[in-house]
């Protein structure tokens, strides 16, 4: 039988606490010394501790064991209970005499029958069970809700670990494509490209490993990716990044805005045939973001729907995780697409 020690050091300070109650009752009812009636208590709380640490740590987890007839729980919780009445009854009595065989408790009041001494120390005894028992549940509930509340964290850091894991290679994967365009090609653009993927691995590797990036640090990864992207078209793709933003040391997570500028390029651009554009504002005042993409797109017929790729889905996920009050919505025109983000930089969860 092992014992927690951080768990009977709960049930010390308890104890104390209902010391101190009860010597405040005594000293309110009784006019016996002082000195004789903290000794008392304190006799009695040694006592009380142990029998209602056993009680509650061993003997009802005990009771509660999975059996074959749940029957055989309830006898044996209706003999436990009969027995620690009868520990803090008759028990704690003993308890009593043992103090006064030993000179350490002073019986200050004296009872005409040993039935109402007895009684007289049952109401400590019983009172002490209602009273650890209300506190053990409280505490109990507490630790579980704290339990449940961390769980809940750590899984939501799990998922959005995972959805980082999923993104990163799924904008690697492209990027590479891109490249074994050009190379295909025998571009003189292959080895700038090559290049600038690196200064993006670099970034990748060693600037987002924690929660939070400045958005000046997201701005220089945006523009290193435009600039990626751009080497694939010629003169006819036309790119417009601006943005307004009030502090540049600004947190955000890292690689936030990258899928939505991916997705411009990769579901727009490469898609359109005549007068390629892509159009970005970014914008942060007064903790809302604020991140309109815009690019071409060929015909859209009325009876086609809007569908996420694994790229928007994972970013709306990440957001979930992230922020309790942001909006991501994507609009199709006839030949331009619209994807509107907003951020509540505040509503971080």
């Amino acid at each position: 039988m092992s014992i927690d020690r951080n768990r009977f050091k709960f049930y010390l300070w308890v104890g104390f606490a209902y010391l101190c109650l009860w010597l405040f009752i005594d000293l309110a009812n009784y006019t016996g010394p002082l000195h004789a009636e903290i000794i008392n208590n304190i006799w009695r709380f040694f006592y009380a501790v142990t029998v209602n640490f056993i009680f509650f740590e061993f003997t009802l987890p005990f009771i509660k064991r999975k059996r074959k007839y749940y029957f055989y729980n309830i006898i044996l919780f209706l003999l436990a209970l009969w027995f620690q009445l009868m520990l803090c009854s008759f028990g704690l009595y003993a308890w009593r005499s043992i103090g006064i065989s030993l000179h350490i408790y002073t019986a200050l009041l004296t009872f005409p029958s040993v039935s109402q001494t007895i009684s007289s120390q049952a109401a400590y005894g019983v009172m002490s069970i209602i009273f650890f028992g209300i506190i053990k549940h409280f505490y109990d509930f507490r630790k579980l809700k704290e339990a449940a509340q961390q769980l809940r964290i750590e899984k939501q850091e799990a998922e959005l670990n995972y959805l980082k894991s999923q993104t990163n290679p799924h904008f690697l994967f492209n990027t590479l494509n891109n490249i074994y365009s050009l190379t295909r090609d025998k571009s003189d653009l292959a080895p700038e490209s090559i290049l600038r993927l690196s200064q993006i691995l670099r970034f990748m590797l060693y600037e987002t490993g924690g929660e939070f990036i400045a958005i000046e640090q997201e701005l220089k990864i945006i523009n290193d990716y435009i600039a990626l992207e751009k080497l694939r078209y010629d003169d006819s793709l036309s790119v417009n990044f601006n943005y307004d933003i009030e502090d540049m040391k600004q947190a955000l997570p890292p690689l936030l805005l990258i899928p939505l500028i991916e997705n411009a390029f990769k579901h727009g651009v490469s898609e359109t045939r005549n007068q390629p554009f892509v159009d970005i504002h970014l914008s942060v005042n007064n903790r809302l973001l604020i991140f309109v993409v815009k690019n071409s797109t060929e015909k859209f017929s009325e009876e086609q729907s809007v569908k996420e790729n694994i790229g928007l889905s994972n970013l709306r996920r990440q957001l979930e995780l992230l922020y309790r009050d942001f909006n991501l919505s994507l609009q199709q025109g006839q030949s331009i697409f619209t994807t509107n983000l907003k951020i509540n930089l505040a509503s971080h969860v």
